[in-house]
């Protein structure tokens, strides 16, 4: 095992410990056990443990992280193209009752030092854009690259959390090289970058997105997104539905037009032009 490897590993190792829980690839009999998990967090069934089994089997990323012996959290990925140098994170979930422990940092460097025993070059994964909790952890703290905005990748999804909300997903790719002391120093600086944008999409005073007209020659923008998109789709899911075609307006073209997402601060995405 390589030097970058023992240290991805030696990291992985001491969040787990910082987060109370060990992290570890699941066996057969544990599949049961992740699945209603994942049922529990999305209110339909995601990953079946027929699947996770046949997964684990042909050598795919299918594990969790056990706090005193019982199942908090699951993670399922598989390989993807290009082969050889992709694993790609179908989903993740972790337990209600255990935010704010670090469990999800912990089984992202897991992933990461998996990856990396396996000559593994990126992981990517999906995210809703409209989570802030979310964008602010793949953006701020992993520094992942937003690499695509998908329009409605899965289509409709019938779960309690997507259901009539459409399914845009931005495209994380994480570089397996990377270590959590260079994502966390990334961010340093970016209040100065986010004084410094001009705001293409904004939150009115009745909550709905505004998008402002800006000059040709911006090269630094910011895009808002509600502070907690679930509780709004609960409470108004027809302001949660403004939400996602605004700032699908706003982000996908720029996106494809090769403007970087360079950070996440107070709700707002901060993008600069190429």
């Amino acid at each position: 095992m390589s030097d970058a490897n023992v240290a991805m590993l030696d990291e992985a190792i001491a969040a787990a410990s910082r987060a109370g829980v060990t992290v570890r690839e699941l066996s057969t009999v544990e599949v049961d056990a992740a699945a209603t998990l994942l049922r529990v967090m999305w209110g339909s069934g995601v990953v079946e443990p027929p699947m996770m089994v046949a997964l684990r089997h042909a050598g795919a990323y299918v594990a969790g992280a056990f706090s005193d012996n019982r199942l908090v959290a699951v993670c399922v990925a598989y390989f993807a193209e290009p082969l050889g140098k992709v694993l790609h994170s179908h989903v993740a979930a972790v337990a209600p009752g255990n935010g704010h422990r670090g469990i999800g940092m912990a089984l992202k460097l897991h992933q990461r030092a998996w990856a990396g025993v396996r000559g593994l070059r990126w992981i990517t994964w999906t995210f809703d854009p409209l989570v802030a909790r979310n964008a602010s952890f793949n953006l701020n703290r992993l520094r992942v690259e937003v690499a695509e905005y998908l329009v409605d990748f899965y289509g409709q999804m019938p779960d309690a959390v997507n259901a009539g909300q459409g399914s845009d997903r931005l495209l994380a790719r994480w570089d397996v090289a990377s270590t959590h002391g260079e994502a966390v120093s990334g961010s340093q600086g970016l209040s100065v970058r986010v004084a410094q944008a001009a705001p293409l999409l904004v939150a009115g005073p009745d909550e709905k997105p505004v998008l402002t007209p800006l000059d040709a020659d911006v090269s630094l923008i910011t895009v808002a997104v509600p502070a907690d998109i679930e509780a709004m789709r609960r409470e108004n899911s027809t302001v949660a539905t403004h939400w996602r075609h605004a700032v699908r307006e706003a982000l996908q073209d720029r996106i494809v037009l090769g403007w970087t997402i360079i950070g996440f601060e107070g709700n707002r995405y901060v993008l600069e032009a190429p």
